[in-house]
Formats: C-alpha cells, structure tokens, sequence
C-alpha cells in the first residue's frame, strides 16, 4: 500500500468534497476548486475524513494512488486555510509595489518589469522588498512565485535579486586582492 496513499485526508468543518464523473470537487469557505481524476482510484467519504484506495497493484495505479491523495488533501487546505508564498527582493534600488491586476517591479534592468497577477492570486508588495502571494491553489500560487524568481535570479557574490523568504543561498568568495 502506498505510505502516502492510505493516510485518510481529514475534512475540517465548513468544507464540502463530492466525487462525480471522474472529477473531485471541494468547496469551502475561502473557495471551490475542481480537479479531475483517473479512474482506477476510488474515494469513500466518512464523515469528516475521505479514504482513497486504489484497484490494483500495478505501478502507475500506486502513483495516482499517492497523487490523488495529496491533491486532495491540498484542495482541502487550500479551500479552508489558503496557501502563501513570500519572496525577497535584495539589492540596491530593486523594489515592488502592486498596482491594481499589475505587479510592477525595478531590478536593476533599464526598463521596469510589469507583471498580471492570475485570477484567483493577491499579491502584497511592503517597502522592505517582501512580496507576499496568496491563494487557494497550491500549484498555481508556487508557479507564480517561480516566474516571478525566474525574473532575476539571486547571485552567489552579494545575493542581489529574487529569492524565497526562506531559501539559503550559498554565496562565494569574491577576489582576495593577493597575488
């Protein structure tokens, strides 16, 4: 049995799961999200948790077993709870400030970059150079995080650029100057 898949997913109070058509659906107080899903797993609601279970024991149906079960359990949390990113902008003269659906940013590029924020995402911009992106989508709140690190990666010599708030950068030794 899979070490993740066989973990009941735990369904809090003021949250809603049904399963139709091949397609999960949790609703909550923050949201609805939907996502679709193989059939070889099955889900059985029991009350305030859901167990999944799987048809056979082949490998890729021991993947969705374990997959489906995280997804699950992340709609859960992020319908009831949310999800939050934070990403730090260091170096001198970068900052970020939101502007309606836009996050406009200075990275040291001769042109400022604008970004769209996606539906479903808020993003905040405070003067310290955190920017904080929340949502209910777990995938999505981390791929708009990504993108925006991607803009101008950290370097390892003063660790000037975009970085997460909890990621250790390794920085190296610049020239000693002796010869």
């Amino acid at each position: 049995m899979s070490r993740i898949g066989k973990i009941p997913v735990k369904i809090p109070s003021g949250v809603k799961v049904t399963f139709a058509n091949d397609e999960m659906t949790v609703e909550g107080p923050k949201g609805k999200l939907k996502q679709k899903y193989h059939n070889v797993i099955a889900f059985e609601n029991k009350g305030a948790e859901v167990i999944v279970s799987r048809s056979s024991e082949e490998k890729q149906v021991k993947a969705f077993h374990g997959l489906y079960r995280n997804l699950l359990n992340n709609m859960v949390t992020g319908v009831s709870a949310g999800f939050s990113k934070t990403i730090v902008i260091t170096g001198v003269g970068y900052r970020a400030e939101v502007q309606g659906k836009i996050l406009s940013m200075s990275l040291g590029y001769s042109n400022d970059i604008y970004v769209g924020i996606p539906e479903g995402i808020t993003v905040t911009a405070d003067q310290a150079g955190k920017v904080t992106i929340n949502g209910i989508d777990k995938q999505r709140v981390g791929e708009f995080a990504a993108q925006l690190r991607k803009l101008r990666r950290p370097e390892p010599y003063k660790g000037k650029g975009i970085r997460y708030e909890n990621e250790k950068l390794r920085r190296k030794v610049g020239k000693s100057g002796v010869k």
